[in-house]
């Protein structure tokens, strides 16, 4: 029998198969050469991914453990607690031109008093006489928009409870859309940032791949 010729290859009497992306077997030398550049192209790259993502993985947690340890150390020696509000947290370096950013935001859902909130506010730009401004018919629209995951514009949403209209219906769908607020866990994330002078901007160090 020859040498396995693919990693992923099975011998079915004494003919080395593939799997196609359907399940069923193909015989190796049926399979383009394109096709085969192209397989070993992904499993070359997968396996570079695997190795970063496990190092970024081992780095954040290395990173938490080392604030974690200052801020327990700090917290003993001063005796008290060490951070801001919700544990977020900055570190700089001396000099004041490296700087790491904990921050804890909350993970929110909007439970059904959004819709009832939702109605109100289609009353009252229906009854106004000019429908209300158009900037603020926008802002409902975009508000309410949700995205491929079925979720709502948190940042828009925000930004309609800012508006202040007189209209009664208006402040109890106000109240509706801060009720429909539930506060369903955290995520911490940790932001690096440099600069080449203690007066100059910051510039982050970005580890995602996308914004390099």
């Amino acid at each position: 029998m020859s040498d396995k010729p693919h990693p992923d290859a099975v011998d079915v009497a004494g003919v080395w198969y593939l799997t196609d992306a359907k399940g069923n077997l193909v015989p190796f030398a049926a399979v383009k050469a394109a096709d085969l550049l192209m397989d070993d192209t992904v499993r070359r790259i997968l396996i570079a991914a695997r190795e970063l993502s496990a190092q970024i993985a081992a780095f954040k947690a290395s990173t938490f453990e080392d604030v974690g340890a200052l801020l327990a150390l700090l917290a003993q020696q001063y005796g008290t607690k060490v951070g801001g509000a919700k544990g977020n947290v900055q570190l700089l370096s001396y000099d004041g031109c490296q700087k790491v950013q904990v921050q804890v935001a909350d993970l929110l859902e909007f439970g059904p008093e959004l819709q009832a909130a939702k109605t109100l506010i289609d009353e009252c730009l229906t009854e106004w006489s000019t429908g209300g401004p158009v900037e603020l018919q926008t802002l409902v629209k975009r508000a309410f928009q949700v995205d491929q995951q079925g979720k709502i514009n948190r940042s828009e949403l925000f930004m309609l409870l800012r508006v202040e209209m007189p209209d009664e219906r208006w402040k109890r769908a106000m109240e509706a859309i801060r009720d429909s607020i539930r506060v369903v866990g955290s995520r911490t994330y940790v932001r690096f940032y440099e600069r080449p002078a203690h007066d100059a901007a910051w510039r982050p160090v970005s580890i995602d791949m996308a914004s390099l």
